[in-house]
């Protein structure tokens, strides 16, 4: 039976008696509700494994830069898998999120189970530039969102796709910040404040723009920030066993013809960091970054 989604990190807790047989011996274990999201593995890589479907720890942390990471991935599982013999305090953990990913980007950590342990981020920026910008939504966790708050709230929030949403109505209830989604993905039943329709670009404010890109979803959208970040939702992610950018076709729920005209089209921007909600971070310079994507839609069309 699935434990209810916790109020604060204290709530919940890794079972003992569920600890996965393919866990090494020691203090930090996952247990058998762990559904494959992949968070720890990317947090903490020198301490969880893929051990096929089911994430394990395969190294016990040894030093206080491992035992950091270890408790940052139990913070963030969005199943609470991710448990400690000791009853360790996560402390560290939950106080290291939002954590900073590249420039004013910041991944918020506190994953969620409802969009299956997507990542979300925030875009810290003065007022005057338009303020505070979340896109996609984490756990609504006080702790997080306290700290949200000393970081200057949400002035705006950019929702990809109907499956990395989370607790999205909770965070603009709680910051009185406007939701932009595309009605393609039921935005308007949701009670979006900004509804976008069609397919053309559309300029946010002077560093964001938002390109809708149908095909994992037919309103699934990606947002460009200031031409170096491109938050990708579930369209687009590097792939480290490829060394290139990948697209999922396992987990494209409307149109693989579609989502390969969107990534083709994104061929006309210039980025040098793809932050996916689902896969791992993408780096390069912008001309290797669009090399990559191009690989990636000439493997797509063939596919």
């Amino acid at each position: 039976m699935r434990r209810e989604e916790p109020r604060g990190i204290e709530s919940a807790m890794a079972q003992i008696d569920e600890r996965l047989p393919e866990n090494i011996q020691g203090d930090f274990f996952v247990d058998a509700t762990c559904i494959d999201c992949d968070a720890c593995r990317q947090i903490a890589p020198a301490v969880f494994r893929d051990h096929g479907g089911q994430s394990s720890v395969y190294h016990q942390p040894q030093n206080p830069g491992e035992l950091h990471r270890a408790l940052m991935a139990l913070v963030a599982c969005p199943t609470a898998s991710i448990g400690t013999e000791s009853h360790r305090s996560a402390h560290a953990g939950v106080t290291a999120f939002p954590v900073h990913v590249v420039d004013d980007v910041y991944y918020c950590g506190f994953n969620s189970e409802a969009s299956f342990g997507a990542w979300s981020y925030l875009i810290v920026r003065p007022k005057k530039l338009g303020g505070n910008v979340l896109v996609d939504s984490p756990r609504f966790n006080n702790p997080l969102v306290k700290r949200i708050e000393e970081m200057g709230g949400v002035n705006l929030m950019l929702l990809s796709h109907r499956d990395d949403i989370a607790d999205h109505a909770k965070f603009a209830a709680h910051f009185h910040c406007p939701r932009v989604m595309h009605e393609a993905d039921g935005a308007t039943d949701r009670g979006i404040e900004r509804v976008i329709s069609g397919v053309a670009p559309l300029r946010i404010d002077e560093d964001l723009e938002l390109i809708p890109t149908p095909g994992h979803t037919r309103g699934h959208q990606v947002f460009l920030y200031r031409n170096k970040v491109l938050f990708t939702g579930d369209h687009l992610a590097w792939s480290p066993e490829r060394g290139t950018l990948t697209a999922f076709r396992d987990v494209c729920w409307s149109s693989w013809t579609d989502q390969t005209r969107s990534m083709e089209k994104l061929l006309d921007y210039r980025f040098e960091w793809v932050l996916p909600g689902h896969g791992r971070i993408g780096h390069g310079s912008a001309e290797e970054m669009h090399r990559h994507l191009q690989s990636c839609v000439e493997r797509m069309k063939k596919q």
